[in-house]
């Protein structure tokens, strides 16, 4: 509760020195410097409220959690394997510009360029609770560097985030889990390559299936490959809840391939839009370089402004 509050009553605190400070600007013949302060000063603290503002959006019971995010390409070939890795590194460098720590556990290299699959681990306060709004379809309007036409493509890659779970959260049967092992296909040296040190967990009962191969041990790899399995089930857990509720209600709804929350268009001119929130930039570069900050806290508000 300390570390929640604390920053609001020093944020206060901060607010009530530049008042003060304001009247001695007003007050002196020569209050030019001073008021420039004054003006600086309370910039930073609107930068400041507006990152307590978001903090105080997350209420979901695991919003401060570490986050399990995974990247498919959808159909379309070396286009969307290319895809799935330019969003992959987006990801990747938002995490790096917040000083999250981001662990690739698998990924799936494509066949001619990209990539077909990969699972990212973003460890940090808060990372499940900003990317969550992430899960959904991502489309992409180009010319494609790998056609000799020079023609316009769409392509699509679908995110999917789950938050990482507490061993305690959810119990798994061993004896429901087949292990299965295999030799590591990504690049980590010849023990990776000749050893079968990368772990595939298969879930009888649900089928669901996690792999881990980015651990140099087979027992990192199969602890990793734990924690995402559990994710999953938890995910699922929740998801079948959600569904009688809504059948308790009447509802129906479907999300389906195609239906894509965020569209990223390159040519013929360029724009990122989400078309959940309506939050637009034509500034693509920089949010392929990961500043997507904007989307992400549009998301949040938006949420906020539902309930």
């Amino acid at each position: 509760m300390r570390s929640l509050l604390e920053p609001w009553h020093e944020l206060d605190k901060r607010l009530s020195d530049l008042h003060e400070l304001a009247e001695l600007a007003a007050l002196e013949e020569d209050g030019d410097s001073l008021e420039q302060e004054v003006r600086r000063e309370l910039q930073e603290a609107q930068r400041e409220y507006e990152k307590l503002e978001l903090t105080s959006l997350f209420s979901g019971e695991h919003d401060a959690s570490n986050a399990i995010l995974e990247i498919n390409a959808g159909a379309g070939g070396t286009e969307a394997c290319d895809w799935a890795e330019m969003l992959l590194r987006m990801y990747l460098r938002w995490a790096e510009r917040h000083g999250y720590q981001a662990e690739i556990a698998d990924r799936l290299p494509g066949d001619v360029a990209g990539i077909k699959n990969a699972v990212v681990i973003v460890r940090g306060t808060y990372a499940y609770g900003y990317l969550k709004g992430e899960t959904g379809v991502h489309r992409l309007v180009r010319i494609s560097p790998f056609d000799a036409n020079k023609r316009r493509h769409t392509s699509f890659a679908s995110v999917s985030v789950i938050p990482e779970i507490e061993e305690t959260e959810i119990e798994i049967n061993p004896d429901d889990i087949r292990v299965e092992t295999f030799r590591a296909s990504s690049a980590g040296g010849q023990h990776m390559q000749k050893n079968e040190t990368a772990v595939r967990l298969i879930h009888v009962p649900t089928g669901i299936v996690v792999q881990c191969q980015n651990e140099r041990s087979q027992q990192q790899n199969r602890a990793t490959a734990m924690r995402v399995l559990m994710a999953r089930l938890y995910e699922r857990q929740q998801q079948e809840t959600r569904a009688k509720m809504q059948e308790l209600r009447g509802e129906t709804r479907s999300i389906e391939w195609g239906n894509q929350i965020r569209s990223y268009v390159f040519q013929p001119y360029t724009l990122v839009k989400d078309h959940r929130t309506g939050v637009e930039t034509g500034n693509v570069l920089a949010v392929m370089d990961g500043e997507i900050d904007e989307f992400l806290h549009g998301y949040l508000r938006s949420l906020a402004a539902k309930s």
